[in-house]
């Protein structure tokens, strides 16, 4: 079954539409908010691998496997969220370059 070429073009329509910088009222004030945000959550993941390093230092001297390994899982956790968060905003960069690249 083929699609008469007047149906193909309107499937091919292209609204133009590209992000703005300036184009809302407070998007300075938003964009200061996802900032402290992102700030305040990389000074929770420091506390969490404090934390993390310190129940992993427990659990080795005191003979707890288990305790160790959730130290060491902790650990690993805080340095992945620590990594999302400092890279947030050049993924979203990527992906919305990307992104601009399908047509």
């Amino acid at each position: 079954m083929s699609v008469p070429a007047s149906s193909q073009r309107l499937l091919a329509f292209d609204p133009g539409v590209t992000p703005k910088s300036g184009g809302l009222p407070g998007l300075d004030v938003l964009t200061k908010v996802v900032d402290s945000i992102n700030l305040f959550g990389i000074i929770a993941v420091v506390g969490a691998l404090c934390v993390s390093g310190v129940v992993w230092a427990w659990g080795h001297h005191s003979g707890s496997h288990g305790t160790e390994a959730k130290g060491k899982q902790g650990a690993l956790i805080s340095a992945g969220c620590a990594l999302l968060l400092g890279a947030a905003n050049g993924i979203v960069v990527f992906a919305s370059n990307l992104g601009t690249q399908v047509h």
